[in-house]
């Protein structure tokens, strides 16, 4: 999603919609104690990024939006990450990672088969031996998309430079397992900015049989960020593979 924060503005409301959470501090206990190198895949405005390199590991933060990165660099910590503009699939570095993570359900932006298995193939060549890759994804069986209204989401957040920001979900059409929604972004009376994303929901089987075409094994699954296991009524699936 973080293709649709190309507006400076967004990018900087960005961080105040998703402030550090349970799934961040998932995936830190997940990278551990012991210095790796590290890919964070979709890092966004680079709050883990920093966060995982002012632990001690060697940290690369890639996403596809230039705004975002500009956020990342300048917040404290920045100096620390190696930013790359690019995505999943053309991803062509040097380095071998030990931890690749894409967090905030970047998963979920890879609509097409080939997307999917060109993303997860070149992450693949991009880890180190024994390395792993860990990601989210909702559970298209708890159909979290129907809370996606105007209703149940509105917020307002308070950003510097642009004031109180009011912000909102709107569910627009569900295609199979293709959701597509707007969020609006009310800056001022007369001034509305309005991104259209669609996402697609998988069963976990389906993110097994994605991962085993990509040569990724031996994987965990998780339901929810205590650690739970996946259940089929679980509103997430956290998987984590290796090579």
């Amino acid at each position: 999603m973080s293709r649709s924060y190309t507006d400076p503005r967004l990018a900087a409301v960005y961080d105040e919609l998703n402030p550090p959470n349970a799934a961040d501090r998932f995936y830190l206990d997940l990278a551990g104690d012991a210095p790796r190198a590290v890919l964070d895949m979709g890092c966004g405005t680079g709050w883990l990024a920093c966060e995982l390199a002012a632990r001690g590991h060697l940290v690369t933060g890639v996403d596809p939006a230039p705004a975002m990165l500009d956020v990342a660099r300048a917040r404290p910590g920045g100096k620390t990450v190696t930013w790359i503009t690019g995505d999943a699939a053309h991803l062509a570095l040097e380095t071998r990672f030990d931890f690749i993570v894409m967090t905030g359900h970047v998963f979920q932006v890879f609509l097409e088969d080939r997307e999917i298995a060109a993303a997860l193939a070149n992450l693949r060549r991009h880890l180190s031996p024994g390395g792993r890759i860990a990601f989210e994804t909702r559970n298209a069986l708890v159909r979290a998309w129907e809370t996606w209204t105007p209703e149940r989401t509105t917020t307002r957040v308070h950003v510097p430079n642009a004031g109180a920001v009011d912000v909102h979900y709107a569910l627009r059409s569900v295609d199979g397992p293709f959701v597509t929604f707007e969020t609006r972004f009310q800056f001022g009376p007369d001034d509305l900015l309005v991104t259209t994303n669609t996402l697609r929901f998988m069963a976990r089987d389906e993110v097994a049989k994605v991962l085993a075409e990509a040569g990724l094994d031996n994987v965990t699954w998780y339901g929810d960020w205590n650690g739970s296991p996946f259940s089929p009524e679980s509103r997430e699936i956290i998987a984590i593979a290796g090579c």
